[in-house]
């Protein structure tokens, strides 16, 4: 008598074979995993939010505040909040998302989309990272960066501001008033001219006057020799030495930087020589120090008449 083989043995029969096992896992649901409770993911996160304030606060108390150059402790204080703020996220996407795989595929379609969308704004990141690498400029400096020129007062993330010196309702080198905010990817396409090298954080400024050939050019060049000197005062000079020291140690030739103000004449154009006086001066000084020096210099060239001659009348 031949037994009767019911459906349920036959289905049972074939989960058997290798084959066909692994057809029932790959098309299997995913097994539900356990949860973590609400409540317990609110702690979690605001433990660990706590933990991180504490740690950011704690480093800015003992370790960033002790650093003395001001701009480096700029920049670590903005890599530590950016790092602060990359952990939280990932703490957040931990929570929403159980399984990591899921976490991952999805931020790379989210990250996908918006690189296309948001294409400067990463570029601008990007330098931003550049600055603190290559050191451009920090905050502090005086540059100029295509029409832009002042004192870098805020590096951020994405833009760089700007006190504005100078612009184009003054014709000296004091602040405007106003701020300029540009996008860091600037610094990645346009030349940055920078007036506060560390190496030699000073530029050359001169004072130009129209003398008569008749002049007594000894006595001129003395004199507007020594009001610089003595207006930029032997500390400024003992400075200017000791970075020409430093440039000693780098393909700049340093003998080509005299501490000391220098006096050229020079044929003009309008039939008069040009008296020009050549100093270094600190870059944010540089307004103040060329109008006392002009002040004092006409003072003591035009009480010897006999000896300067400027233009008179028309022929200023």
């Amino acid at each position: 008598m031949r037994s009767v083989v019911t459906t349920k043995e036959k289905v049972e029969r074939l989960k058997q074979d290798t084959e066909i096992q692994k057809a029932l896992e790959q098309t299997a649901p995913p097994k539900p995993t356990p949860g973590v409770s609400v409540d317990r993911k609110h702690k979690f996160f605001l433990g660990t939010y706590l933990l991180l304030l504490i740690v950011a606060q704690a480093s800015d108390f003992y370790f960033i505040s002790r650093v003395e150059d001001s701009a480096s402790e700029y920049n670590i204080k903005r890599i530590v909040k950016l790092l602060t703020a990359l952990v939280l996220v990932l703490i957040v996407v931990s929570m929403l998302f159980a399984n990591w795989y899921t976490a991952v595929v999805s931020l790379g379609l989210v990250s996908l989309m918006l690189g296309f969308a948001l294409q400067t704004p990463i570029t601008s990141f990007i330098a931003w990272i550049y600055i603190l690498v290559r050191t451009p400029y920090r905050v502090g400096d005086r540059i100029k960066i295509g029409d832009a020129s002042g004192d870098v007062i805020d590096v951020g993330y994405l833009d760089t501001t700007l006190w504005e010196f100078g612009g184009e309702y003054l014709s000296t080198d004091h602040p405007s008033g106003r701020v300029i905010k540009f996008p860091n990817s600037n610094v990645l396409s346009s030349a940055v001219y920078n007036y506060s090298w560390p190496l030699f954080p000073y530029i050359w400024n001169e004072i130009k006057f129209n003398v008569a050939y008749e002049s007594d050019l000894a006595f001129l060049a003395q004199t507007m020799r020594q009001i610089a000197e003595e207006e930029i005062g032997e500390a400024m000079l003992e400075r200017v030495r000791t970075f020409r020291s430093l440039l000693s140690e780098t393909p700049v030739d340093q003998l080509e930087v005299r501490e000391y103000p220098a006096v050229l004449f020079r044929v003009s154009d309008n039939t008069w020589l040009e008296a020009i006086v050549r100093y270094l001066v600190e870059p944010k000084q540089a307004g103040r120090v060329k109008s006392k020096l002009i002040e004092k210099m006409l003072a003591t060239l035009n009480n010897a008449p006999d000896k300067v001659m400027f233009p008179k009348g028309p022929a200023r």
